[in-house]
């Protein structure tokens, strides 16, 4: 049985903030998921083959190619930005998303790590 402590730190990790009420709830559930999992490992696994799928579909997905059948040209470009409220350099220009301190830690983070 996972403690309370234990919980809390999970919590914690998950950023989220629990009443006792909750956290006694979630100390349980989590508990006995702990619980399934331990049993299952004790099961012996040696000679069973890893599954990967279990449906047979094998992958659907075509490859990634343009297939021509939008063609653009300068002009239909030109309508289509041209139908934006804000415009730059043939761009849509949109409000930035992020504040300009936002930016800057990003980019002093970035230039610690790379």
């Amino acid at each position: 049985m996972l403690t309370n402590k234990e919980v809390q730190h999970i919590a914690q990790l998950a950023r989220i903030k629990l009443t006792e009420k909750e956290e006694e709830k979630f100390k349980n559930e989590l508990s006995s998921i702990l619980d399934y999992i331990k049993k299952l490992n004790e099961l012996n696994t040696e000679d069973v083959k890893p599954l990967y799928q279990t449906t047979g579909i094998i992958n659907a997905l075509r490859p990634d190619e343009h297939r021509r059948d939008f063609e653009t040209d300068e002009n239909l470009n030109e309508k289509l930005v041209g139908q934006a409220p804000h415009t730059q350099n043939r761009f849509v220009k949109v409000k930035s998303v992020l504040s300009k301190s936002q930016i800057t830690n990003t980019k002093s983070q970035t230039n610690s790590n790379g």
